[in-house]
């Protein structure tokens, strides 16, 4: 039996009989456990409760935690001091009010449970954090503030509420109005503020890059991979192995392009488009990243722990080193890339896709393309461009052509366009903000989006035919 298996009849068991607590062994029992299981059993109850799944009172009992008038969820406290417990499950109650008083040391971010009252100020539901089941925050940026013996870090983070007091021995070199990192050592009740000590010293006010780096400590955000993942990432090969091309449909020799932001340096989607009588062929390449990071690796489990590349005014905190996502892994103008290809042929009239074909590919981009420049070509027909790309023109004018049928298509579905404005900061040589700017959506980023969302369908659509799932 599989971990989540066990979890799933525990709860099932517990749900069934939840007028009351029970006690484990009764669960047990029950569930008619034997061998392995009988371990497993332990271990996922446990997860259960550490995760505010299933409450254990003081009697050894289990619950859940609806039936006990308790809500399970993260606390989000306000500037003003007061809180509110967002449900991890949503109910028709919504969230829980928490007076400044019933906070009980939680900070906010904090995975809680709380106890639900008698309805408070007009007739609105209020709590008391009762436990805390994960702190969100073990180190916060602010400025430190000294006061002879003793000083307080103010957090950057309004919403955390209250300072951190320091003890001399713990100022670690930090001097008066410095911007520092602080961890947490003693957390806070609701006599005390809580307690930390100097861990970094990030600068002082003015200081170039300042603002960026603090919000980068503040969420915890990594700047550096481990020397594991770092060494893996310089082991990968930059060059591709020739027997890898013979299992691959090759499509080096296409005008496959790819079409990004100016400053982008991790280009992993790729496009071509072709004119077949009244029909579309769409192809759209992505980075075949699987290839080089393999599951479980070191590699695979930092990029699950990072989640996603994280996109600051000033740099890139990529997901994976940059021998990967800037390097083999990035569809480089005029070099071989593996890749993953959805090609298509599409209805020039509906929009409708009659065929596709699913399969790992090679290809060789052959322009790296921008944004402002397929716009010039298509939109403002700069002559200059249009003579510099003439290989292309013509795919990149059926590219514009075929957004449209795209889009029509969607649009006839019911489909909603957030059509949100976009800003960027433009930052001088001290990577000092001068101006913020309108960032442009033209037929260029519309084509990309098209292309994108009908290569996801296509995939998604063949993996839910073949109950193949996405892990």
């Amino acid at each position: 039996m599989t971990n989540i298996e066990m979890q799933e009849r525990i709860l099932g068991y517990v749900k069934e009989h939840a007028a009351a607590p029970l006690e484990a062994e009764a669960i047990l029992k029950a569930l008619q456990l034997d061998g392995a299981d009988l371990k497993l059993f332990w271990l996922e109850l446990k997860e259960l409760e550490d995760n505010g799944t299933l409450i254990k009172t003081r009697y050894n009992t289990y619950g859940l935690p609806a039936a006990m008038g308790l809500v399970v969820g993260r606390i989000q406290i306000t500037s003003k001091g007061f809180g509110f417990v967002i449900p991890a499950e949503k109910t028709e109650e919504g969230d829980l009010f928490i007076p400044a008083s019933s906070l009980t040391g939680a900070m906010d971010g904090d995975t809680v449970i709380a106890r639900v009252m008698e309805k408070g100020y007009d007739d609105r539901r209020e709590g008391k954090v009762i436990r805390i089941l994960k702190r969100a925050h073990t180190k916060l940026v602010g400025t430190f503030s000294k006061a002879g013996e003793f000083a307080f870090v103010i957090p950057d983070n309004k919403r955390v509420g209250r300072d951190i007091y320091v003890r001399r021995k713990d100022f670690n070199g930090a001097k008066d109005k410095e911007k520092v990192v602080v961890e947490i050592t003693t957390w806070p009740d609701e006599r005390r503020n809580a307690e930390g000590k100097i861990v970094e010293i990030l600068g002082k006010p003015g200081d170039i890059g300042l603002e960026i780096l603090s919000i980068i400590k503040d969420n915890d955000l990594p700047t550096k991979f481990p020397d594991a993942v770092q060494a893996a990432a310089e082991k990968v090969e930059q060059k591709i192995k020739k027997k890898e091309l013979q299992s691959r449909l090759d499509r080096r020799k296409w005008n496959i392009i790819t079409i990004d932001g100016v400053d982008s340096k991790d280009l992993d989607d790729a496009v071509y488009v072709e004119k077949q009588g009244d029909n579309y062929f769409l192809g759209v390449y992505i980075a075949d990243v699987s290839y080089y990071v393999q599951p479980h690796s070191a590699l695979d489990q930092e990029a699950y722990e990072r989640g996603t590349s994280v996109y600051l005014v000033d740099r890139v905190l990529p997901m994976l080193p940059v021998e990967l996502s800037n390097g083999i892994c990035s569809l480089n103008e005029g070099e071989d890339r593996l890749t993953m290809a959805c090609e298509m042929l599409i209805d020039g009239k509906t929009g409708r896709t009659i065929s596709f074909t699913i399969a790992p590919s090679v290809i060789n981009n052959h322009h790296r393309m921008n944004y402002p420049d397929v716009r010039s070509i298509l939109v403002d027909q700069d002559e200059a461009l249009r003579e510099k790309y003439a290989d292309i023109v013509p795919m990149l004018e059926n590219m514009a052509d075929l957004q449209k049928v795209l889009n029509k298509k969607r649009q006839r579905r019911g489909a909603i366009n957030f059509e949100l404005p976009e800003q960027k900061v433009l930052l001088d040589e001290q990577k000092h903000p001068v101006a913020i700017v309108k960032r442009e959506r033209s037929v260029a980023e519309m084509m990309i989006e098209e292309f994108m969302l009908a290569a996801n369908e296509t995939v998604a659509g063949f993996m839910a035919k073949h109950k193949r799932p996405f892990i």
